[in-house]
């Protein structure tokens, strides 16, 4: 089936984490200031070059932001809105959610939504873990808080209405692969061993292998960055050539989150 009525559904989503990328592995990273400025590349740098090259093809992205970077870098999030962007949820801290109490990750629930509703004006509209993990409570909070979509699961290439213990609610799940994000291929510091970093042409490759794949099959695709990553001089040329590769295919919707999902959810609710 077609998912969209206005084409192959293509997302280009960012998860703009800076420092919490650290922090929520270590609370004691804030000690380590090198450590600390893989991170805040991120708003100093590399989301200004991502909304650089969005900017040049009037592309409209998600960006999930955790809570402390909505709190503390208003200036990043008014340049987002400004640029028509999405900011979706992200929990607050980054911290791991299967090591949280059940308070401890509605907490994290709670803070970052009033964050958003207070730098946005209305409340999120969609929700990505931090790490790539939930647990029950998670999935209870997803449909407490009426999350219009989650972005969170490996187990498709296609949106679905997602379920929480077994019954489905009004939330689309997109889902995406770790082939279809930066971090494996640019995430790289003394304490992650074994980390090599990619030739960007490589990952092209692979991306464009993807995409190409997905669009014949008519399925979706999201591709999930890091401004820390591909907001960097070679990662931002990846990026714009993934775009020109992606915009030589007919009848397809490069767009927002929160957009694709609610032009989806009928034909979805009735095939489920």
């Amino acid at each position: 089936m077609s998912f969209s009525s206005h084409g192959f559904p293509m997302m280009l989503t960012f998860d703009l984490d800076c420092e919490t990328m650290w922090t929520a592995r270590d609370p004691e990273a804030h000690t380590r200031p090198i450590l600390m400025s893989q991170g805040a590349y991120g708003w100093k740098r590399g989301v200004w070059r991502v909304m650089d090259v969005l900017r040049r093809y009037d592309i409209k992205s998600t960006f999930f932001v955790p809570g402390l970077v909505v709190e503390a870098h208003p200036e990043v999030i008014e340049a987002l809105l400004k640029e028509g962007h999405e900011i979706a949820h992200h929990s607050h801290t980054h911290r791991w959610i299967v090591t949280l109490s059940p308070e401890e990750e509605r907490e994290e629930m709670e803070l970052a939504q009033q964050a958003i509703i207070k730098a946005t004006g209305q409340a999120p509209r969609g929700w990505r873990s931090p790490a790539a993990e939930v647990t029950d409570v998670t999935m209870d909070l997803i449909k407490e808080y009426g999350f219009a979509y989650s972005s969170n699961f490996f187990d498709d290439d296609a949106p679905y209405m997602l379920k929480v213990r077994g019954e489905q609610i009004d939330c689309v799940e997109l889902p995406f692969r770790y082939i279809n994000t930066d971090s494996p291929y640019f995430q790289f510091a003394k304490i992650l061993p074994g980390r090599t970093i990619t030739s960007p042409p490589q990952v092209l490759d692979t991306w464009s292998w993807e995409f190409d794949t997905l669009y014949a099959e008519d399925r979706m695709m999201v591709l999930a960055c890091h401004p820390e990553f591909i907001g960097q001089p070679s990662g931002a040329i990846l990026l714009d050539r993934f775009i020109q590769h992606i915009l030589k295919h007919d009848k397809v919707w490069i767009g927002r989150c929160d957009q694709i999902a609610a032009d989806m959810a009928p034909r979805l609710k009735v095939a489920a």
